[in-house]
């Protein structure tokens, strides 16, 4: 690529490596700070939050020489094995939570609870032994050197969902109100008349009675500076109506069509990711 070509294609890659790693900041700070530091103490939310991001920047600084020694220094290598051990366990209870009506809460939780467990072994695993050059015998133990983390990713989602289907058929099923507009069987396709209306506050909703008495004064100056020249009267103000608000009632069809597309757009991820690997 020509230099200058180069340089702005480094840049695109800094951006978003910024804006990747400072929402990831953010957000880890926002959920040990709500979720956690709050339930025990609700001062210094925002002295927690700083300090919490400081140590974050800190642990990503120390974890770069790991990743210099992890995957062969090879960034994206590196991205796509961790979200290979990570990101199976969360896929496979999402989509069990919407397409099957008998998941409930102990399912996901001891399926999510199996799969990190198993996806955190073979990180560290991989840790431990890293790959060796081209052309070297291969001593690392025969999950990592016979398994591709592509190949793992698949194995791990299927041992997911099958953890949370036992689990979940060997306990009490979740009930019809918990289960209204949450899966795809179970989504309610009538139509709730909106029961709040927006108002603008302003003098003009003020009644009648208390926007003349308040207008009187105004009126009795205006005429008496007026009254030499023309007979002039304040015109009275219209009210404005309010402004019912909209139903938010998605129509049947787009929802379903939305949804199908979605389902044909992971089918041809899952397709090239195993393809590839």
């Amino acid at each position: 690529m020509p230099s200058g070509l180069r340089g702005l294609m480094i840049a695109v890659m800094m951006a978003a490596l910024m804006s990747s790693l400072t929402s990831i900041f953010n957000s880890s700070s926002t959920l040990f700070t709500i979720d956690i530091w709050k339930k025990y103490r609700e001062r210094e939310l925002l002295l927690v939050g700083r300090i919490v991001t400081v140590i974050l920047i800190v642990v990503s600084v120390v974890w770069i020489p790991i990743l210099q020694s992890a995957n062969s220094g090879q960034l994206f290598v590196y991205i796509q094995s961790v979200t290979s051990y990570l990101a199976p366990p969360v896929t496979a209870v999402f989509v069990l939570a919407v397409f099957w009506k008998r998941t409930n809460e102990s399912g996901a939780f001891w399926g999510l609870m199996v799969g990190l467990v198993i996806g955190l072994t073979r990180m560290i695993l991989e840790f431990i032994f890293p790959p060796p050059r081209c052309g070297v015998f291969d001593p690392r133990p025969s999950v990592l050197r016979s398994v591709h983390y592509l190949h793992f990713a698949i194995i791990l989602c299927a041992l997911t969902a099958g953890v949370a289907v036992v689990v979940s058929l060997l306990t009490e099923p979740p009930t019809e109100a918990q289960m209204k507009n949450l899966t795809w069987w179970t989504l309610s396709v009538e139509k709730a008349t909106p029961e709040i209306q927006l108002q603008k506050i302003s003098p003009a909703n003020v009644p009648s009675e208390r926007r003349k008495n308040s207008l009187e004064p105004e009126a009795q100056d205006q005429c008496s500076l007026t009254s030499l020249f023309c007979n002039t009267q304040p015109q009275p103000e219209e009210t404005p109506k309010p402004r019912p608000v909209h139903s938010i009632y998605e129509n049947l069809f787009w929802s379903r069509f939305c949804c199908v597309n979605a389902i044909i757009l992971m089918c041809i991820n899952i397709f090239f990711y195993a393809y590839f690997a």
